[in-house]
């Protein structure tokens, strides 16, 4: 799950060989009050559908940036799968086939990279550009990306103007009064009209459910008798909801980072876990900084740095860096270092400069460009389905006073990101049309082994959310990467996970228990 906004329009984060050439695979089991008969009779007609319609690829247009040889195509998917025969909406799927021997390919490897409202679209690269994590993997598949629906050059939903969502300085998200409190909350309820506004139509059908099966057509579309699949961070609930309903429709899954399934968790605790989880991780990252005060300069305690990051936020509320910084920007940006190892040196470095008085590096990391028209279109948009998903897929509390009384206290020992987290899913209490109860997760007859792959200390998907996934999938295989945090652990090098889900991929094959394996290494400035 990503958090890289502060919310509103003036407020602001993966056995045998496969028989290809497959039609659609057996009717989804019915599971779940509101996930039934009629939406899994809807998938089953969409499928055969695509399954006969198959994926019209072409050169991807100029303006997707995908070059030669990735190709691009679309599947058409019922908006409501209880009535399949109505409105249909496109999904926008690329690849790069193959490069190994035709007796080396096992089929299509299809990737979710979270959000929800990520675009999976990139993932094909991975294959052109040569990635060495990704070598012998692509021998065996053609990797798929997809965006999902109301993504990206999918049929997308909007909340309001990109240009106004981009727009800075946000007010901070840490409300000093009640009056701050009720500015944040007015604009969470406008967003949520926004998203009623411009979007209406779709949201009803917004939900991770419907996801999924979109999921199983496109499966059907390449032409595969079973998915591979490789989810990372929200992408792993997508699975892990796939799993549910089409337990016997997977061959391969991968799920990296984890979101915790339980119905419990989805999606009001799972947002107020990661608070505590970005405070544990942001501390980390303040004990490497003042491990390597010779380079940053920034105190050789965690206190000490803490103390510089304050001041650049207080500085920053006074008074707007370059009138574009605020302390919601500033979060925007200094919330990647708990998210990815890979920021540790470089937001290290943008405080530094700010301490010794150049405040350049920060302003040209966290100020929005208003010259990027595409890139705001692209931030707008993936805000707006991370916030359509998030409030259809479960009933949210209604009561400001329980948001209140929630964050008032989390915020307490777990400063960081507890308030920003919050407006940013306030629009969930106004939503305006219906919450779903989450699909129960578990293991249905015919899932395979399904490999786990997490970090101890993510910040995102905290890992207790691995362990239970692994308990609802009883025949799942973890991989604990122990004394890390960086989101996303299948795309670090790290031979000891690296290996493991070369050969899961590959042969199907996992260890006899769950293994730990070390930690990546870790960022030296």
């Amino acid at each position: 799950m990503r958090r890289t906004a502060v919310l509103g329009s003036a407020g602001t984060l993966i056995a045998g060989t496969l028989l290809v050439g497959a039609i659609a695979a057996p009717v989804a089991q019915a599971d779940n009050r509101n996930h039934g008969w009629s939406e899994a009779r809807g998938v089953q007609v969409a499928a055969d559908r695509a399954a006969k319609q198959g994926i019209d690829w072409t050169d991807c247009p100029a303006d997707w940036a995908f070059a030669k040889p990735v190709q691009c195509g679309y599947v058409s998917v019922p908006l409501d799968y209880a009535r399949p025969y109505g409105k249909q909406i496109k999904l926008a799927v690329d690849r790069a086939v193959s490069t190994g021997t035709k007796a080396e390919r096992q089929g299509a490897l299809v990737y979710n990279p979270g959000g929800p409202g990520g675009s999976g679209m990139a993932f094909p690269t991975r294959v052109t550009k040569k990635n060495p994590l990704w070598t012998n993997t692509s021998k065996a598949y053609d990797f798929v990306g997809f965006d999902p629906r109301g993504v990206g050059h999918s049929t997308p939903i909007s909340c309001v103007d990109p240009q106004e969502y981009a727009k800075g300085p946000k007010a901070d998200p840490v409300p000093d009064t009640e009056a701050d409190k009720r500015a944040q909350r007015k604009l969470a309820a406008e967003y949520a009209d926004g998203c009623a506004e411009r979007s209406g139509w779709m949201l009803p059908y917004m939900t991770t459910p419907n996801t999924a099966r979109d999921l199983d057509v496109i499966r059907a579309a390449l032409g595969e008798k079973k998915l591979n699949y490789l989810g990372v961070s929200y992408g792993t609930y997508l699975g892990a909801v796939y799993g549910t309903l089409f337990p016997s429709h997977v061959r391969r899954m991968i799920v990296d980072s984890v979101v915790n399934p339980d119905q419990d968790n989805i999606w009001y605790q799972a947002n107020l876990e990661q608070d505590v989880a970005f405070q544990a991780r942001w501390n980390e990252w303040e004990d490497w900084v003042a491990k390597y005060d010779a380079t940053f300069h920034l105190g050789t305690t965690r206190a000490q740095v803490e103390a510089h990051w304050l001041k650049l936020r207080a500085d920053a509320k006074k008074s707007p860096l370059d009138g574009k910084v605020g302390p919601a920007e500033l979060l925007g940006y200094f919330q990647k270092a708990p998210y990815y190892d890979s920021y540790w040196v470089p937001v290290a470095k943008a405080l530094s400069a700010y301490a010794s008085g150049d405040s350049k590096p920060v302003v040209a990391a966290a100020a929005s460009d208003m010259s990027d028209i595409k890139g705001n279109i692209a931030s707008e948009n993936s805000n707006a389905v991370y916030t359509a998903i998030e409030c259809a897929d479960a009933k949210w509390p209604t009561s400001w006073r329980k948001w209140d009384r929630d964050n008032t206290r989390l915020n307490k020992d777990y400063p960081f990101l507890t308030w920003s987290n919050a407006w940013m899913n306030l629009p969930c209490a106004t939503w305006s049309t219906k919450q779903q109860t989450p699909v129960k997760v578990k293991t249905g007859k015919g899932l395979p082994q399904v490999l786990i792959v997490q970090s101890t200390n993510d910040a995102a998907t905290p890992f207790h959310g691995a362990v239970e996934l692994h308990k609802a999938f009883k025949n799942s295989r973890l991989i604990i990467e122990k004394g890390a945090g960086s989101h996303g652990v299948t795309g670090l090098v790290n031979p000891c996970v690296n290996s493991r889900v070369d050969d899961y991929l590959l042969t199907g094959k996992t260890d006899s228990a769950d293994f730990t394996c070390t930690p990546h290494a870790t960022p030296v400035p």
